[in-house]
């Protein structure tokens, strides 16, 4: 990417790695290349197999945050790291580093905060089975409960504005955390795009850290703590709604019986229904209360996201001009 596309905007490439010796080096000179004028940094999550060293001899900025998980890095690199544009990327090889010009391309023609690498053919490279349904399965149900935003929530290819970096609260600790960024977008409505790009398969020798059942787990329960989080009157109706119904259901037999013979021998069953109705009531109230609660949060993040300077903006009179090194390579062989 030529100096005219990005003006005076610094750039840094972000690189959460653990046990990824076999490619790192690879990838930091692949984002070198597309990327010359930006810093590249690696942060290492413990690594046992040289990660940090192959970084370091690959050119990049290797630093290190010793809480395990993917969340507690991406935590770190945003709290750490100043620039107007970030690209991150995982060090595993699967993202080519040439498509992150077009990410920051689209980031400044576009005028978003996020632009996300969707992966092309994601469900047939997705290595087993349970990860490719675990993915149809988490993005269908990403866009019942938060919004038609995002079609690939897990995609770990991303280009993000200074504005959206320093506004993320990033909670969460493991793989979960792309989940997390998508949600951060969707309930501050902030403006988001996305670009479909390839995605490779690991090379021999590298190794997935995931674990179909474990993460898949850990998904859901972070789908929850969000929803409870961003909506918590439907999140609470819905818990409110399965109390009466389970309350109703069970005070049925035990008011047939009364009408019948005008006695409630059953007072053990109509005592459990009359408390889950009564439970119901608490858990509606309580969705109502957070309910505002929720909305003053959102006011707040989105005050301290208006609060980030907004360096994009005032680069309105420079022309997004961008010249690969692949074009640029190919008009000489021409």
């Amino acid at each position: 990417m030529d100096q005219a596309a990005t003006g005076d905007l610094s750039i840094a490439v972000l690189l959460p790695c653990y046990n990824e010796a076999a490619t790192i080096a690879s990838v930091v000179r692949g984002f070198r290349l597309a990327l010359p004028t930006a810093r590249i940094f690696v942060y290492d999550n413990n690594s046992t197999d040289g990660t940090a060293l192959a970084a370091m001899l690959a050119g990049a900025e290797v630093r290190r945050e010793r809480r395990q998980g993917k969340g507690h890095v991406v935590r770190r690199m945003f709290a750490d790291i100043d620039a107007d544009i970030y690209v991150m990327a995982d060090g595993d090889g699967t993202y080519a580093p040439d498509d992150a010009e077009e990410l920051i391309r689209t980031l400044l023609t576009e005028r978003v905060d996020m632009v996300v690498g969707t992966r092309r053919g994601v469900h047939d490279d997705a290595g087993r089975q349970g990860h490719a349904a675990g993915n149809r399965l988490f993005n269908i149900l990403y866009r019942q409960m938060f919004g038609p935003d995002f079609s690939d929530i897990f995609s770990g290819y991303r280009a993000f504005t200074r504005r959206y970096v320093k506004s993320f609260p990033a909670v969460s600790g493991g793989f979960e955390i792309e989940t997390e960024m998508s949600v951060h977008a969707s309930r501050l409505k902030l403006p988001v795009a996305e670009l479909e790009l390839n995605y490779g398969r690991r090379p021999e020798g590298s190794f997935s850290k995931l674990s179909t059942f474990r993460d898949g787990f850990r998904i859901l329960r972070m789908f929850a703590m969000l929803m409870k989080e961003t909506r918590p009157f439907i999140f609470f109706g819905l818990i409110a709604a399965a109390l009466f119904a389970s309350g109703s259901l069970l005070s049925i037999p035990v008011l047939v019986e009364y009408f019948e013979t005008g006695l409630v021998p059953r007072m053990p069953t109509w005592m459990l229904s009359l408390a889950l109705v009564s439970l119901s009531s608490v858990a509606l109230t309580a969705g109502v209360i957070l309910d505002s609660v929720a909305r003053g949060r959102n006011e707040m993040l989105r005050l301290a996201y208006l609060n980030q300077p907004d360096r994009l903006s005032e680069r309105d009179s420079v022309t997004p001009s961008v010249t690969t090194a692949s074009s640029a390579s190919g008009t000489r062989a021409a």
